[in-house]
């Protein structure tokens, strides 16, 4: 056979391939494509004279043949400061990179807060620009998944959908009502009797559960609750909300360590001592070591949702999983010295 070309040359040609190894361009497309319409001796001969020849397929021609393009995107329906703030992006960011890697799919990562982000996305997302669609911090009114839905696009969502469509899009997400209720059931336990809860947003899957978990736990405790947004300065500004509410109460469950953060900033500023005065117990134990005190929180396997949610993905674009499926993870509390 030839010599490889030196870097020096032209890059070299489907059709230089094709006389190389003897066989027609279209037995060259094939072996490229994966196709496996290619006999074992033809495909040897082809994958020979790619190596000998260093030949590089033309990305954007396999697209055209294969509507292929190796490409996932990662929408986050936030804002850059709720993605710097919250140490759970970085968790299941590294996570679905981790599981790409493995695929051979790149990674596109896009945030979406407005509405006019939302319909170029769509536009984009729609246009056979990537093979699928990963969606976090989801929102029920966001239209973006049942668009996608519409489209034939593959979606999975980080987190159980709620809203119109829900139903229809495949998602992974944390057993949150499972959770919330041990971490609200510890409480009982210890002998709080004034327990009180920073809900998440209830537009959202995970600050429904996680409610409703601490609701179910409770019993005929009275039940006491403020809805924050996730961010550490909504816990605190909820948290003086309680403290005004109920002086006397003595544990606060909080839907996210983010927002624990700014209860015990609040708790320690009013005098309260933590955990004697006012126990507290965060959810997603991602920076729940750096508290001061270290959070009791309940631990979700953040990275592996991540991981998760691609094999799902990958499975979906392959046409292995048609049905919208739901993952559920376990969950478990992690005690420390706030509760």
């Amino acid at each position: 056979m030839g010599v490889r070309r030196s870097r020096a040359q032209a890059r070299p040609t489907l059709e230089e391939v094709a006389a190389l190894a003897g066989v027609g361009r279209g037995t060259v497309s094939r072996v490229i494509n994966g196709s496996p319409k290619v006999s074992a001796q033809a495909r040897q001969a082809v994958q020979a004279a790619i190596e000998e020849l260093g030949y590089v397929p033309n990305r954007a021609a396999r697209t055209l043949v294969t509507r292929r393009t190796d490409t996932v995107a990662l929408v986050l329906s936030e804002g850059e400061q709720r993605l710097f703030e919250e140490p759970y992006f970085a968790d299941i960011i590294r996570g679905i990179s981790s599981a790409l890697n493995e695929t051979g799919l790149q990674l596109m990562f896009t945030l979406a807060q407005t509405p006019r982000d939302h319909e170029r996305l769509e536009q984009y997302l729609t246009g056979h620009h990537v093979d699928g669609v990963m969606m976090i911090s989801l929102h029920a009114e966001d239209p973006l998944p049942g668009l996608l839905a519409d489209h034939g696009v593959p979606t999975v969502l980080g987190g159980r959908p709620v809203g119109v469509g829900a139903e229809r899009v495949s998602y992974v997400d944390a057993d949150n009502e499972g959770g919330a209720r041990k971490a609200v059931e510890y409480l009982v336990a210890q002998g709080r009797r004034r327990i009180a809860t920073i809900a998440g947003p209830q537009d959202m899957g995970v600050g429904i559960d996680r409610l409703n978990g601490y609701r179910a736990a409770l019993g005929d405790l009275p039940e006491q609750v403020v809805t924050a947004d996730f961010s550490e300065a909504g816990g605190r500004a909820a948290m003086r909300e309680l403290l005004a509410r109920d002086p006397e109460l003595d544990a606060v469950f909080v839907a996210s360590d983010n927002m624990a953060m700014g209860a015990l900033r609040t708790l320690r500023e009013a005098g309260r001592r933590i955990p004697g005065d006012v126990a507290v117990i965060g959810f997603e134990d991602s920076a729940a070591q750096r508290a001061e005190p270290p959070l009791t929180s309940v631990h979700q396997p953040t990275e592996r949702m991540g991981r998760e949610m691609v094999q799902l993905l990958v499975a979906r674009i392959r046409g292995e999983r048609t049905e919208p499926t739901g993952v559920i993870v376990d969950t478990h509390l992690v005690v420390r010295d706030s509760a």
